[in-house]
């Protein structure tokens, strides 16, 4: 259930993305983000859980983690960029990494470590990027979020080691989807005021 939600809030970015509402956009990632976070240690307290249930819980988060991490990203690009054909392939090249990295996870990490940068870092990225835009402006903004996203593609199907996360991380994770639903909410009110 908590992928599934994770999944909606993926599809909902997708949408607000597709009206050009980019807060209401970050705003749904942040909670995909969060509902990935915690999938996995929700699923491992559940007592009773089958070979079966483990392998369809694993298969059905790679399809949520690659729309919510991958798809989602790649459409908030294009709609920054006003849909400008120029940032279609950042697009389709997150979308390829991301399958590629979530391929490559599921068939050769199982030392405690992962290839490449993981996939929900994506989320963290953009989101973390996106209040910079009246900063960097509306010019210059989508073209500094394009570089992002190629540079995220690049890191995802990358060689280098990277730990899995500790403890602390998912307290981080917590605090920084909090605070930046704050700031989102924030501004979302500013806009309708």
């Amino acid at each position: 259930m908590v992928t599934l939600a994770g999944l909606l809030c993926g599809v909902s970015s997708i949408y607000f993305s597709s009206l050009q509402a980019f807060t209401a956009a970050t705003l749904a990632l942040l909670w995909a983000l969060l509902c990935d976070w915690f999938d996995g240690p929700i699923a491992r307290r559940m007592r009773g859980r089958t070979d079966v249930d483990r392998e369809f819980g694993a298969q059905l988060d790679s399809l949520s983690d690659l729309v919510c991490s991958g798809l989602a990203p790649g459409m908030l690009l294009l709609a920054v960029s006003g849909f400008d054909p120029w940032f279609l392939p950042g697009t389709f090249l997150l979308a390829v990494a991301g399958a590629l990295r979530l391929t490559h996870f599921k068939t050769s990490d199982a030392d405690g470590a992962y290839t490449g940068l993981p996939i929900d870092s994506n989320i963290i990225v953009v989101t973390a990027l996106y209040p910079f835009r009246d900063l960097l402006g509306h010019a210059a903004f989508p073209w500094v979020f394009y570089a992002t996203v190629v540079a995220l593609a690049i890191a995802n199907v990358s060689s280098f080691r990277t730990p899995k996360p500790s403890i602390s991380w998912y307290y981080a994770v917590v605090a920084y989807v909090i605070g930046m639903t704050v700031f989102d909410v924030s501004d979302l009110l500013r806009e309708f005021t």
